[in-house]
């Protein structure tokens, strides 16, 4: 082989020498340059391409220390053996040149993971970050508690108090990466041979969940009320994952008299225990919050599970969970089995903002935000009464859209896809067959920006008026 034709490109971030090193390595793992193929010489491949002989040793060098070719003393470099070990598929093999991130095939995606980062307090985060690290706290950067830090478990504590009606004290939290680390944890305290009812539809990470942590996991139709306790009683279930101050995806508030019915059938069987999710609740645009099902509970059933992902950002992954006393005792015992998973610094970080008084502010701000989005997307769709009806609208970064003009809803997710708008079928949240008809889809608005939910909606309006459809 006395050359390689590499299209090098002189105004690319990339240095010469990468763009040599990728090309090779690339042609190399498609199997376009073989086993024991020789390269060109550094002098020749230099001259061929126009560039120092520095610039390809670079690259060669980069290539045998990677196990692509190997250099023969007083012959050359040579191609190493890869092809019958492992084959590279060429839809994972990237070309770092061409690699400007794919455009979206969406104009409008109403995510129902995203917030609004526009709105996040950047400057406020800043300076609460410096003053931390400035301090001499070098205490810091040890392990702490493995149920988080006091002073943030405190925090919590009185936030839940006054914000959802909980009532615990500080050792009964547990500070932990997300509800999913939390859930293992929970496992042990509660034991494999638990089968554990959810509703249907559900939040299908948690449904997932404890199928990987293997237990029998049933699901319970809803109605109105949310999950319905009478189809519970007739299962073997002595666990019930729940989420009653906002449903996911159904947007269902569930009522005192539902509640209490649930707290009745955790009380009728020793261990039995309610999973109370409260993942969304500060965001309520009509009314006062919901009260959480913990504050009614007067018998340690309701293991309630909080996290800061949509107050504050997904991305600092800290969920709460707040034990009742008997599986606090199997904790407490059990503790030096357990290490934080949350940095220390980052607690500390969540406590400044909520004792200094920001958290509260930031939260103010943002149902400001999020309401003028939902006000946005509600009153347009009220205007085509006449084919969808509006569901779950009273809370949360979400709302649904039902349809009854007859579509369905492979028909409705065409047409917003046709119109380059991503939305979500009600249908992929189901674990068994879905059991209404209409067609349906879900709507969040946490990610997009104000001006960005206008535009989407009107093109929506346009889109589904009686003239076009």
């Amino acid at each position: 082989m006395n050359e390689l034709t590499i299209n090098l490109q002189n105004e690319s971030k990339k240095k010469l020498y990468e763009q040599i090193y990728e090309y090779v390595k690339r042609e190399i793992q498609l199997g376009k340059i073989k086993y024991n193929d020789k390269l060109p010489s550094t002098r020749v491949l230099a001259k061929h391409l126009q560039v120092s002989r520095s610039t390809v040793d670079l690259a060669y060098e980069q290539l045998v220390s990677e196990g692509y070719i190997e250099a023969v003393a007083c012959k050359g470099y040579f191609v190493c053996q890869l092809e019958g070990i492992y084959q590279f598929k060429e839809s994972i093999i990237r070309n770092e040149k061409n690699s400007p991130k794919e455009k979206s095939k969406y104009d409008y995606d109403f995510s129902l993971k995203g917030i609004d980062l526009e709105n996040f307090p950047d400057n406020i985060w800043r300076k609460l970050m410096r003053n931390i690290l400035l301090e001499d706290k070098k205490e810091l950067f040890q392990l702490g508690s493995p149920k988080g830090e006091s002073s943030l478990r405190s925090s919590i504590c009185d936030y839940l108090y006054q914000a959802r009606g909980v009532q615990c004290y500080k050792e009964q939290i547990i500070v932990g990466a997300g509800n999913d680390y939390l859930l293992t944890v929970l496992s042990q305290l509660l034991g494999k041979n638990r089968t554990i009812a959810i509703e249907d539809p559900t939040y299908k990470k948690a449904y997932l969940t404890f199928r990987n942590l293997d237990y029998k996991v049933l699901t319970i139709p809803l109605d109105k009320n949310g999950i319905q306790v009478d189809f519970l009683e007739k299962t073997q279930a002595d666990t019930a994952y729940v989420m009653p101050s906002h449903q996911f995806p159904l947007g269902i508030v569930m009522p005192i008299s539902r509640r209490l019915e649930l707290l009745n059938w955790a009380s009728k069987s020793e261990g039995r225990y309610v999973i109370e999710d409260d993942h969304d609740s500060e965001f309520r645009y009509v009314g006062k919050p919901i009260p959480a099902l913990q504050g009614y509970d007067h018998e340690q059933r309701v293991i309630y599970l909080g996290t800061f992902s949509n107050s504050i950002a997904p991305a600092i992954r800290v969920s709460y969970m707040v034990l009742p006393e008997k599986l606090l005792k199997v904790y407490e015992d059990r503790e030096h089995l357990y290490t934080s998973t949350v940095s220390r610094i980052d607690q500390t970080m969540i406590f400044e903002f909520i004792n200094q008084g920001y958290f509260q502010r930031h939260l103010n701000r943002m149902r400001a935000v999020y309401k003028s989005k939902h006000d946005i997307i509600v009153n347009e769709f009220k205007k085509m009464k006449d084919i969808c009806i509006i569901e779950g609208e009273n809370a949360g970064l979400h709302l649904l859209v039902r349809f009854i003009n007859g579509m369905s809803e492979e028909m409705i997710v065409n047409k917003f896809r046709e119109a380059r708008i991503k939305v979500y079928p009600l249908s992929q949240y189901y674990i068994e067959q879905m059991r209404n008809d209409s067609a349906t889809i879900l709507l969040g608005f946490g990610s997009l920006s104000e001006d960005e939910v206008k535009n989407a909606v009107k093109f929506i309006g346009d889109i589904f008026s009686t003239k076009t459809i």
